[in-house]
């Protein structure tokens, strides 16, 4: 019960987190249809206007919290394994003849009557 509810609670963090998380716009550059001057040996016109933005942090940020989170919602969720005691045997069980008393007279009569331990 307590393993199903820190996992729908974790979950939920989850959702929520990601659909409150700040939406960027995205960045588009002017395209005039001619293909970009490959100028330098790495491909770019120009050493400065190649722009990282700063995100290499945050992604990595996002995948270690993913990472560390599933493996604490892995462990909570299963929990290890769990050992039960093998069931009792079944009972041993046989027919007496026992003396029963009568219902509607003093009397008694001997009846075969199923006896278990």
């Amino acid at each position: 019960m307590i393993k199903k509810t820190v996992f729908t609670v974790l979950l939920a963090a989850t959702v929520v987190g990601g659909a409150l998380a700040p939406v960027s716009f995205a960045q588009a550059q002017q395209y005039d249809g001619r293909p970009p001057y490959r100028g330098d040996w790495r491909g770019h016109d120009d050493w400065r206007r190649h722009h990282h933005h700063g995100n290499g942090g945050a992604i990595a940020g996002g995948v270690a919290a993913g990472l560390i989170g599933g493996l604490i919602g892995g462990a909570i969720a299963n929990g290890g394994p769990v050992y039960a005691a093998p069931p009792p045997p079944p009972p041993r069980c046989w027919f007496e003849n026992r003396a029963v008393q009568n219902q509607y007279d003093d009397g008694w009569h001997y009846e075969r009557i199923r006896v278990c331990n």
